[in-house]
């Protein structure tokens, strides 16, 4: 399903920034607010937290999309894109709001394109 390949392609170009946030490169203005350019430590352990939830979404709505096949994931999968959904259209509003012009120009349109990607594959699968 192509909803499902560009809510996964677009939830890695999310999950490589956070990538290097954990690496302590400099991209701090386009997540978390904008209010660090490099994470202090803290956060960027919760960045590579991130990256691994950010990755296994990319699982599930790679499996609901019936790009994969995971038997474990068959049963929930639908459930979880429609929780991520949510979750990103919550996250749009954050990233709206941020007081960073970085988060709000690049972060916005992606976090809102990745929602309604999930959301169609869940309502189709």
């Amino acid at each position: 399903m192509t909803t499902a390949l560009i809510g996964s392609v677009s939830f890695l170009a999310v999950a490589i920034l956070y990538i290097l946030l954990a690496m302590g490169l400099p991209y701090g203005d386009f997540a978390m607010g904008g209010k660090h350019k490099v994470m202090p430590k803290q956060l960027r352990v919760a960045c590579a937290i991130s990256v691994l939830i950010q990755l296994i979404a990319i699982l599930f709505i790679l499996q609901a999309g019936n790009v994969i096949s995971i038997d474990a994931l068959k049963t929930i999968a639908k459930g979880v894109c429609y929780f991520f959904a949510v979750y990103l259209i919550v996250n749009t509003i954050m990233n709206a709001l941020s007081k960073s012009k970085k988060e709000k120009l690049v972060m916005t349109p992606l976090s809102f394109l990745t929602a309604i990607c999930f959301l169609i594959t869940a309502m189709n699968s």
